[in-house]
Formats: C-alpha cells, sequence, structure tokens
C-alpha cells in the first residue's frame, strides 16, 4: 500500500514556511509541503519556479529560514554530508557524474558513507537488476555513456546510498520518451521496496502521471496540491501547465 491509500502513514518530510534564496534575492517564498513514507511526490512547475532551489535548501547547500524536518530531525542546522547521511541524497540535474570514472567506480561514490562492504557487493548487483543497460557497461567511461544511459548512472548511484528520500532533479531533461518511461518503471519499482522519491520536473503531466501526490510551484510559492489525479483534471491546472 503507498501513503497516497494510507493518509496515516508517517511523515518523513515536513515544510512549513521554508524561505531560501541567494544573496539578497529571495526565490522560496513560505513553502509548506509534506512527504510521507513509501510515496512518489511529484513538485511541478515551468523554469524558475524555484524547484531546484528547494532541493538546494533541503540538501543543505544554500542556507534557508523557517522549519523543516526529516525523520522528526531539524534540518536547517545540518551540513549537506550530516543531511546526505540522514538519508536525503539528491540526483541533481544533469547527472554531475564522474566522466572519467567507470560505471561501477561512479555508483560505489554514491556508497562512500557506508562500511558495510557485503551490503555494497549485493546493492551493486541490485542495480545491474534493476538498470541491465548499467550491467552491460559496468567498466564503460560514465562520460561516454548516452544521456539515458548517464541517467540511470545517477539514479543508481543515489540509490547506492541507501536513501530514506531519493529526489530527483529534471530526470526527463533531454531524454527520449522510451527512455523516461524505464526511468519511470523503475520509481514505480523502488517505491514498491519502501524508498520514497521527490520527483522535480517541468514536465508536468509525465510527473503527475507517475505520482501519488503532487505540489505545483510558482514563483516559488506552492500554488497547487493534491493527489496527483486529482491535480491532472484540475481545469485550473491544465489550462495554467497542460495547455488543455
Amino acid at each position: 500500500m503507498s501513503a497516497a491509500e494510507n493518509p496515516v502513514a508517517e511523515a518523513l518530510l515536513v515544510i512549513d514556511g521554508l524561505g531560501a534564496g541567494y544573496g539578497e534575492m529571495p526565490v522560496l517564498k513560505g513553502v509548506s509541503l509534506e512527504i510521507r513514507r513509501a510515496e512518489i511526490v511529484a513538485l511541478v512547475g515551468s523554469n524558475g519556479a524555484g524547484k531546484t532551489t528547494l532541493l538546494r535548501a533541503l540538501s543543505r547547500v544554500i542556507a534557508c529560514t523557517g522549519k523543516a524536518s526529516f525523520l522528526g530531525r531539524d534540518l536547517v542546522p545540518l551540513t549537506p554530508d550530516e543531511a546526505f547521511g540522514a538519508g536525503l541524497v539528491q540526483v541533481p540535474e544533469g547527472r554531475q557524474l564522474f566522466d572519467r570514472m567507470t560505471v561501477e567506480d561512479n555508483l560505489l561514490m554514491g556508497a562512500y558513507r557506508r562500511a558495510d562492504k557485503a551490503a555494497i557487493v549485493g546493492d551493486l548487483e541490485r542495480m545491474y537488476g534493476l538498470f541491465p543497460r548499467l550491467g552491460e557497461r559496468r567498466r564503460q567511461l560514465a562520460g561516454s555513456m548516452s544521456g539515458g544511459e548517464q541517467q540511470m548512472c545517477a539514479m543508481a548511484r543515489g540509490l547506492m546510498a541507501r536513501p530514506q528520500l531519493l529526489m530527483i532533479d529534471e530526470m526527463s531533461l533531454g531524454l527520449a520518451p522510451v527512455v523516461v518511461e524505464q526511468l519511470m518503471e523503475v520509481l514505480a519499482t523502488i517505491r514498491g521496496e519502501g524508498v520514497t522519491v521527490l520527483l522535480v520536473e517541468q514536465d508536468i503531466h509525465l510527473a503527475l502521471s507517475g505520482a501519488d501526490r503532487g505540489y505545483v510551484m510558482e514563483t516559488g510559492s506552492i500554488v497547487h496540491s493534491g493527489d496527483a489525479k486529482a491535480l491532472i483534471d484540475d481545469p485550473a491546472v491544465r489550462k495554467a501547465y497542460l495547455g488543455l
């Protein structure tokens, strides 16, 4: 049962009145949202809406104000490494792989904080099961792969950290529809295994179609939220963001 089907599921991430920006330029304006265990939540909106800024604030790369708790722990005072160690893992826009390292070495970088060597080996094989193409290319330099293969590698690297919450920024950017469909199937699989996903996308229909719940962001604020299917069917969302 997904968290969307079980409204009493444990809250994993709770944000209340979060603000953040760059220097004197505010971007986020009192953002509030909640993510529960074992659900896929879509955060959607146009380019420049503030979606990536929210991820950077949650990852503790930039300063923020307001309240943010993760597994009951205050996120605001944490360093990026502490947030990562708590299980909050980001797959960045543009993949940001280590191009001159092999696929397998990139995946092992995702497990750099782990000491359970036997389990790491098992997780590598699990990644090659989720992403068979990576298994075929495990000795290949990551920078020599196609964009879709690099996105698979970036997602697998994030999963190697055994995240409590996997935050994926613009997963579909520049990828063929058939590859995006494969990646969405992987998200459904890992959600079924208990991994919680925050999917940040400009492709609103794609993200909401594969999510349990969604939040629509506009100029640094949440303007719509609710069940993902209800958002797709919402006339205001359809007119403003889906061109329908």
